[in-house]
């Protein structure tokens, strides 16, 4: 059994996301990140960089694991699904993960930071970070131009970096033109365990779309990121 310790983000959604498709069965810790309750002594004894998600396997002496990539990693060698291990696919998997954990994810983030949480307008940092995601779409988009999936077969990649891309209008940043992007979003939207998955610990309007909630959202994500 695992432990789920998570939130209604992009990186949060990876995590439910995974457990779906891989049929494992876990327990939902929801971690309200606008609260500060994931810098708790008792969070940061699972997690020390106090980030969701987290994971605590029950089965194996309660280790955790933090690092929304290495939790997708750690889940699929567990099931032995959605990983390869022929070298090659393996290889090209883990890079698609790494090209959204250390692209994807982080421009993205910023670019949400500037554009939708900082009481200034700073255009310049906008710009900047909207279109260098806008870019890795791209290198996406034509990924995705030979190839059904990321990986070649439904992986992992494909769960870490769909969360991401289907905020991409939260970002400010358009998908227009993208043509086989737009395809892969459309086929993982409708896979039955992505849905569920989205759900996780709580519906997304809590966060995201209703004005009120929306508000209280936001001022929760300017206490992180300190403006």
């Amino acid at each position: 059994m695992i432990d789920l310790y998570t939130w209604s983000t992009p990186n949060g959604f990876k995590a439910s996301i995974a457990l779906e498709e891989l049929e494992i069965p876990y327990n939902v810790y929801p971690i309200d990140i606008a609260t500060g309750v994931q810098k708790s002594p008792e969070y940061l004894a699972i997690n020390p960089n106090g980030r969701i998600p987290a994971i605590v396997d029950r089965d194996n002496d309660g280790f955790a694991v933090f690092e929304s990539g290495a939790i997708l990693i750690y889940l699929a060698e567990l099931a032995g699904k959605l990983l390869p291990t022929e070298r090659n696919a393996r290889s090209t998997v883990l890079q698609w993960l790494m090209f959204q954990m250390g692209g994807v994810g982080p421009m993205q983030g910023q670019a949400n930071v500037f554009f939708r949480y900082f009481d200034e307008h700073i255009p310049a940092a906008i710009e900047r970070y909207q279109n260098e995601t806008r870019r890795l779409y791209e290198v996406l988009d034509r990924r995705l131009e030979d190839v059904e999936f990321l990986g070649g077969d439904y992986s992992i990649a494909d769960i870490a970096t769909f969360p991401w891309v289907r905020r991409h209008g939260w970002s400010g940043v358009s998908v227009e033109g993208l043509d086989h992007l737009q395809r892969w979003l459309e086929t993982l939207s409708e896979r039955p365990a992505v849905q569920r998955g989205l759900l996780v610990p709580e519906k997304e309007t809590t966060t995201q779309s209703a004005a009120g909630d929306q508000e209280s959202f936001i001022k929760g994500i300017r206490s992180i990121v300190g403006r």
